[in-house]
């Protein structure tokens, strides 16, 4: 097959697998790396080593493939149902989140299919697939595959699809039919996504400080949150959609109909207080195959602590009494802080009487600063 057969074919079954965009470029150096060492040096990647580790490897897509000449780039949507919203006691879940599958399994069973499908076609192929694992500038090369452009909140954005889907790659040592790269800028004058972020994690238009993102806040940090970005994290126990929420573009977005990406009723949003009775198998046996198992039964804890101070109200109380008692450092500070919350709002409630207590037994020096702040 010539290599324009081979793309057209190709392109064919990853949209009956249910990939809504599919382009390919040339594997080539990404302009993108001299601004991604600009963005590590700068701190906005937080705690997340692992780029630094491999900030070489962004350099050209030879480190994920030896030989590779060419990228299929993809994007499954992952648009399901309108979010609920969350009340007393729950929290918000990105809507990725939301099925009972992590979407690098799903997205992986899809790539596996169509690698399969590429050697049947080109049998000495050599093939590997990507789902954001691998130092590879998805959103740069899936613009010159003519996918979308790079919005101001750093997502690319489809005129067709918006910005709720997966970026994946297929990348082969066979030579593909490249597309014309995706020149355009649709976002115009529209500032919507820096406006609406809560915790103002855009220092400027197209550069996102990960650091304060609430994405990277509540997932990828396992630190304790600092404490003036608690307040900006509102609802939001996973994740966080806004700035892709009041974007125009979305209005366009596509709905799944993969079954695993489906939501689970219990995840939009998510009951937040019986979190505090699991323990760490309890826990293991409902998130495990989820994408909730990232930031591990601490961090989530943390998360729904978090909220329920924010929300303020006194019926939190029981599970934050829990939460108070942890075996998990990271689990009292911030219930200790939630619990201050909850003391200012409700003074008669019986908040400060559990920091009290707690203080007179606690031996974690971080934990007692935070219960200390948190008392009135």
């Amino acid at each position: 097959m010539s290599p324009v057969e081979l793309t057209a074919a190709l392109k064919l079954r990853a949209r009956e697998l249910g990939f809504a965009l599919a382009g390919v470029c040339e594997a080539a150096a990404p302009n993108g790396v001299a601004r991604l060492g600009e963005w590590l040096d700068r701190g906005y990647a937080g705690q997340m080593k692992y780029l630094h580790d491999r900030r070489e490897a962004y350099a050209h897509p030879r480190y994920v493939l030896e030989g590779v000449r060419s990228l299929l780039l993809l994007g499954l949507p992952y648009r399901t149902v309108e979010a609920a919203p969350a009340e007393a006691g729950e929290g918000r879940v990105a809507r990725y989140a939301w099925g009972e599958a992590d979407y690098h399994d799903v997205i992986r069973d899809k790539l596996h299919d169509l690698a399969d499908y590429l050697r049947e076609l080109a049998p000495t192929a050599t093939t590997r697939g990507v789902v954001d694992t691998a130092p590879l500038l998805e959103r740069e090369f899936a613009q010159r595959a003519g996918l979308g452009w790079v919005g101001k909140n750093t997502l690319l954005l489809s005129r067709d699809a918006g910005s709720y889907f997966f970026l994946a790659a297929l990348l082969t040592d066979v030579e593909l039919a490249a597309d014309e790269a995706f020149e355009a800028d649709h976002c115009g004058t529209c500032t919507a996504c820096l406006d609406a972020c809560p915790t103002q994690a855009f220092p400027q238009a197209g550069v996102l400080d990960a650091s304060r993102c609430i994405s990277y806040l509540t997932i990828e940090l396992r630190d304790h949150i600092p404490a003036e970005l608690r307040p900006g994290m509102r609802d939001w126990v996973f994740g966080c959609d806004v700035c892709q929420e009041v974007c125009p573009w979305n209005r366009f977005a596509p709905v799944s109909e993969i079954e695993r990406l489906q939501p689970v009723e219990a995840m939009n949003p998510l009951e937040l207080t019986s979190l505090f009775a699991m323990d760490d198998d309890a826990f293991r046996r409902r998130f495990r195959k989820t994408p909730l198992w990232r930031p591990h039964r601490d961090g989530l804890l943390r998360n729904a602590a978090i909220v329920l101070g924010n929300q303020g109200r006194a019926s939190a109380l029981p599970a934050l009494a829990r939460g108070l008692n942890d075996v998990a450092p990271l689990v009292r500070a911030a219930t200790a802080w939630a619990l201050g919350r909850i003391a200012a709002a409700e003074p008669e409630a019986g908040a400060a009487a559990l920091l009290r207590a707690r203080l007179g037994i606690e031996e974690d020096a971080t934990v007692r600063a935070e219960i200390l702040g948190a008392m009135p």
